[in-house]
């Protein structure tokens, strides 16, 4: 069966079969056992194991199962369904956990084919165990594995930006759905980890290709009760990198938080 991908290597379209995917220049890609296949090509990494690690996949899992961050989600959903045809081929771009619209959509009715792409394995790996109405592959976001025009609607939550990709891949009149923090996003956890917290900055940036349709606000206040969710979250952040020890030392020894979260979608049709 044809499947949304396209050989890493030489472009052609692959099926799928029990085990592998296979295209007709006879390239193969064996299917793991959780149901995602390899499509990064080595000349496409820059580490070893690159993307998040097994640990940090497992936060992003613990953390969003619980429904943290299910505002963003449902407001995603609207916003597709409002965009969307009766059966979408949606690409999820740097797709992590891919705590995804799919079932969301089912639900109301669509029958969409969709992709999820990350270039992290150990993350793909969850991904693809949780959902497995989904066609998932370890690809980089620059050099996806799809035909051109493949997509009706594409969405990149706090991924690598790869506009020019973006434009290929999507149809012309597709949408791009970028989801980028909001200026308050994890506030209350930025004042606990360091001395002088700023706002993320927020600003409309027009891009070469395609027409700005709009910018969604998502809202809302989350409190995590214990501290095993406390660092679940400080672990899926970029933060994690790069605070102080004093103020890791801080949140770990929390016993609860109540945060903001604040999401901005920016949503562009392709010309």
């Amino acid at each position: 069966m044809e499947s949304l991908f396209r050989c890493p290597v030489c472009g052609a379209p692959l099926d799928r079969g029990d085990r592998a995917y296979r295209c007709p220049a006879g390239h193969s890609y064996d299917i793991a056992r959780e149901g995602y296949t390899y499509l990064l090509p080595p000349n496409q990494k820059h580490s070893a194991a690159p993307g998040d690690d097994r640990d940090m996949a497992a936060a992003r899992r613990d953390f969003l199962s619980k429904g943290y961050y299910d505002l963003l989600l449902n407001t995603l959903c609207c916003q597709i369904l409002s965009l969307s045809g009766e059966s979408p081929v949606i690409w999820d771009v740097g797709c992590g956990e891919g705590f995804s619209i799919f079932q969301t959509l089912a639900a109301a009715g669509k029958s969409p084919r969709m992709a999820g792409t990350d270039i992290s394995k150990p993350i793909l790996r969850s991904a693809a165990k949780r959902e497995k109405g989904i066609a998932w592959a370890v690809a980089s976001s620059f050099h996806l594995p799809a035909a051109d025009g493949a997509a009706d609607i594409l969405l990149d939550c706090f991924s690598p930006l790869a506009l020019e990709e973006f434009r290929r891949v999507l149809r012309p009149g597709g949408h791009f759905l970028y989801v980028v923090p909001g200026p308050d996003h994890l506030w209350e956890l930025k004042q606990v980890l360091y001395d002088r917290p700023y706002p993320n900055e927020e600003k409309e940036t027009p891009y070469e290709g395609f027409a700005y349709q709009s910018i969604v606000p998502v809202e809302g206040t989350i409190t995590l009760p214990c501290q095993a969710d406390i660092r679940a979250l400080f672990q899926m952040t970029p933060y994690y990198w790069k605070t102080p020890k004093t103020g890791a030392k801080r949140l770990a020894d929390l016993e609860s938080l109540t945060t903001r979260i604040s999401f901005r979608i920016h949503i562009f049709q392709k010309l």
